[in-house]
């Protein structure tokens, strides 16, 4: 087997590989973070690095230009290396935001009537033991058990092998008087015994308070919320960008890639690493003496889509991509820190939220609960805009709901200038419709790098209105711009010229693009569709939209309904809620009646897989025209086209 030596620009020391290894494999092993939001399947273009010297072999060269390749760049996951080579590194993408649910999100409102003694699941109880002595040999455990019992009507505890070697210690260095910290019932063993989670030298709970945390694993962001169980508070509110989007931007990609060599044991430990680093930032955002530390957190409730649970917890994920995709677990039993490997207490509580299918997962049976949509009286379609786009119709009656893949065109993957909010990105458009001239706003209010989600919405909408582009989506040409050319991949509209922008090349949108952007705000208003058909009501029937998830806070509502996005609806009828799933992983952690709500919601909810649903294809292929094939669904869009026209 022959050796190669890749020396890469900034590591002191280059690998050695064997021939025949992936150039992101090499990067990897000498410590290069790449980004690879397509899962390494070479469809994105973003772990493109330079090859300045010696031999490779390119797989293919999709992303890439005539000029790139004669300049050395080779897309990392789709380029062997044949021989030694000396690489250099172009700046990785960073994601620069600021998130709405960090430092700047709202003051959390605790659930009214909250009384932790009745409606939280985890006790502290305060016990004072009677020392052994000669005439008393009971076991220390024994002694524990018959006080606890004696003390607080507690039968039948259990506690794990790590609690017990810890236990004559503090019995002792606490002179006999301690705090049991129970969980009193796990959710999918009723009438469990109590688990004993933690014992500590008493002390006044009111001076240490017990400690839980929600989070959130979007597949985007997670968030981290940390509360105070007995009042119910939230104290701190951190997120950040899952790591995971270095290895696929959306969850089919991540399926792909954990399904390779180590890949799933990459991806939760990605998402670990993610969730406790926010853990820690949380903790220390509390003043308190000593310092909290996450190990003081005794239960954590989790939510995510049915992937991210799947890899956090390590089960192949594999099945949920493939028909007739199944996961492997809905309902998953409680757990301990310590198994799962979330950062706080080993034997603090884990409770992942049950899902309802491969593409419903725990945040939108989170997202349910906390919207109220379960006990609405009023019709609801609540969704969550983003690479999947899950969808809920239904009120206290019923419940539907199904997934649409929309792919990560909206968050500005697969979009020859797209790009995430960061900073750079074009969050706003409008175009003049005499000079077809447009006017943008850019995050961070620097020169624009790329379009993200929000910009392309926006964009999209103002092409259509002002005719520069038809209801198909191709472009006019013969309108009197420079900005309309034909380009690399077809005909082109330029948002900005290279002097205008922050890498001195041309932003444009493409036909291409603007079909993928055609096909995602097609499958979710298909989504839409096959909803309110399988209950049979006209979808203007519904008499709220509920929008969560942190996308749908930057999108337009006149624009998203423009493009056929959203329904033709009166603008009173959205809300936008923000993170829904992170509150309803809130709301289960602090009660049990609100957890037992949940698995009621996920029970109560008829799925329907749209790969089986006879009229999705239907359905999808009227919604790729701007707004839809039958513009009635759209009186307001109709009323513009003609205003346009007079």
């Amino acid at each position: 087997m022959k050796v190669a030596s890749c020396k890469f620009d900034g590591v002191s020391t280059p690998v050695s590989v064997p021939t025949g290894t992936l150039l992101a494999e090499a990067a990897r092993s000498a410590g290069v973070e790449l980004m690879q939001p397509c899962g390494g399947q070479g469809r994105c273009g973003r772990c493109a690095l330079q090859v300045i010297s010696g031999n490779v072999r390119r797989r293919s060269t999709i992303r890439l230009s005539e000029e790139d390749i004669a300049q050395g760049f080779s897309l990392a996951c789709q380029t062997v290396i044949e021989g030694d080579i000396s690489v250099a590194i172009p700046p990785q993408e960073k994601i620069e935001r600021l998130l709405t649910s960090d430092r700047t999100a709202g003051e959390v409102t605790i659930p009214p009537g909250y009384d932790a003694t009745y409606d939280q699941t985890i006790q502290a109880v305060t016990i004072t033991l009677t020392p052994p002595d000669m005439s008393d040999q009971r076991d220390d455990w024994s002694r524990l058990q018959t006080t606890l019992r004696q003390q607080s009507g507690i039968e039948d505890m259990h506690a794990s092998l790590g609690l017990m070697r810890h236990l004559s210690n503090v019995l002792r260095q606490s002179e006999w008087c301690v705090s049991a910290i129970l969980d009193t019932q796990a959710w999918d063993r009723p009438g469990s015994p109590p688990r004993l989670i933690d014992i500590r030298p008493d002390s006044p709970l009111s001076e240490t308070p017990l400690w839980g945390a929600a989070i959130d694993i979007g597949t985007t962001t997670v968030t981290v919320w940390l509360v105070d169980l007995l009042s119910g508070k939230v104290a701190a509110q951190v997120a950040q960008y899952n790591k995971q989007i270095a290895r696929g931007e959306d969850v089919v990609s991540r399926i792909i890639y954990a399904s390779k060599d180590s890949g799933g044991e990459q991806m939760r430990s990605l998402v670990l690493e993610t969730i406790n680093e926010l853990l820690d930032q949380a903790c220390k955002r509390v003043k308190s003496d000593p310092p909290l530390n996450p190990k003081d957190i005794v239960k954590a409730s989790v939510v995510g889509n049915s992937t991210m649970i799947h890899l956090l917890l390590g089960i192949p994920a594999e099945n949920i991509r493939m028909m007739p995709f199944i996961t492997a677990v809905n309902q998953i039993p409680t757990l301990t820190a310590g198994e799962v490997g979330i950062d706080i207490h080993p034997d603090g509580t884990v409770d992942c939220l049950p899902g309802v299918a491969s593409f419903v997962g725990a945040d939108i049976t989170a997202g349910v609960l906390s919207s109220g949509v379960d006990d609405a009286e009023k019709i609801t379609l609540f969704m969550d805009v983003g690479t999947n786009g899950e969808i809920v119709l239904g009120s206290r009656e019923w419940l539907v709901t199904c997934a649409c893949s929309a792919g990560p065109a909206f968050e500005g993957a697969g979009v020859a200038h797209g790009m995430r909010a960061t900073k750079g990105a074009i969050e706003d458009v409008w175009i003049n419709g005499d000079t077809f001239d447009p006017t943008y706003r850019v995050i961070g209010g620097v020169k624009p790098h790329g379009l993200c989600g929000s910009g392309l919405i926006a964009l999209l909408a103002e092409l259509f209105l002002t005719g520069v582009v038809d209801k198909s989506g191709n472009f006019n040409y013969q309108l009197n711009t420079p900005r309309i050319r034909e380009g690399d991949h077809g005909w082109e509209y330029v948002i900005a010229w290279a002097a205008e922008t922050g890498h001195g090349k041309d932003i444009a949108i493409t036909h291409v693009d603007v079909d993928n952007l055609l096909r995602a705000k097609a499958a979710i208003y298909a989504g839409f569709t096959i909803l309110a058909n399988s209950v049979g009501i006209p979808l203007e029937w519904a008499e709220q939209v509920l929008i969560g998830g942190s996308f749908g806070k930057y999108i337009n509502v006149e624009k998203a309904i423009d493009i056929g996005l959203l329904p033709d609806l009166p603008w009173e009828r959205f809300q936008f809620l923000g993170n829904t799933a992170v509150r309803g992983a809130y709301l289960a952690l602090l009660d049990r009646q609100a957890r037992a709500r949940v698995r009621e919601i996920a029970s109560r909810m008829t799925y329907i897989e749209l790969s089986a649903d006879n009229t999705f294809y239907e359905a999808f292929m009227s919604a790729l025209f701007l707004p839809h094939t039958d513009l009635s669904r759209f009186p307001t869009v109709e009323a513009a086209i003609s205003n346009k026209k007079m």
